[in-house]
């Protein structure tokens, strides 16, 4: 759920909710995308969730493991990020400060590290904008797909994420 979330910048509940009824095929890309309906999003719009390579991996190797939600544990629906394997894991990995709120920020920070411009970075993400995200054409969605692509690389620039991840928690 961490690498789905810092890969897309959804928001904890989005996460936690996410539904395969809202997963979008786009067969020009053989991709999907996801659009979490407005009565789930902070902002009360419908939600693009673009999945770079890594978001899509995440996906794929939960399919099948629930019919109705992406993610779960034992069956049931994960209610929260912050638990205690989200203390075990940040710990394991030396950032025993980091939270999960911050894996939404360093997505965007690695976007701007891999110069996506700020119109593409508004869209991915899920900043207001008025569009209606359902109607994007495939050229688009390849062209937020790329975007998205750049933070999969190992550093982003000369920033790794890991540098990222630690620059977001320490700012707030």
């Amino acid at each position: 759920m961490a690498l789905f979330k810092v890969n897309t910048r959804t928001r904890e509940q989005e996460v936690c909710r996410l539904r395969w009824e809202w997963e979008v095929p786009i067969a020009e890309l053989d991709r999907s995308v996801f659009v979490i309906p407005r009565q789930w999003v902070k902002n009360r719009e419908d939600r693009l969730v673009v999945l770079n390579d890594v978001a899509w991996r995440v996906v794929n190797e939960r399919r099948g493991a629930d019919p109705q939600f992406v993610f779960t544990y034992r069956g049931h629906v994960v209610k929260a990020m912050n638990n205690s394997a989200w203390v075990t894991v940040r710990t394991r990995c030396g950032l025993p400060q980091v939270r999960v709120h911050d894996l939404k920020h360093t997505f965007g920070r690695r976007l701007r590290a891999a110069g996506v411009s700020l119109e593409t970075r508004k869209v991915l993400l899920g900043h207001r904008n008025g569009d209606i995200t359902t109607h994007y054409s495939a050229p688009e969605l390849q062209e937020l797909l790329d975007a998205a692509n750049k933070v999969c690389r190992k550093k982003s620039g000369k920033i790794s994420a890991l540098t990222l991840i630690r620059t977001t928690q320490s700012s707030g």
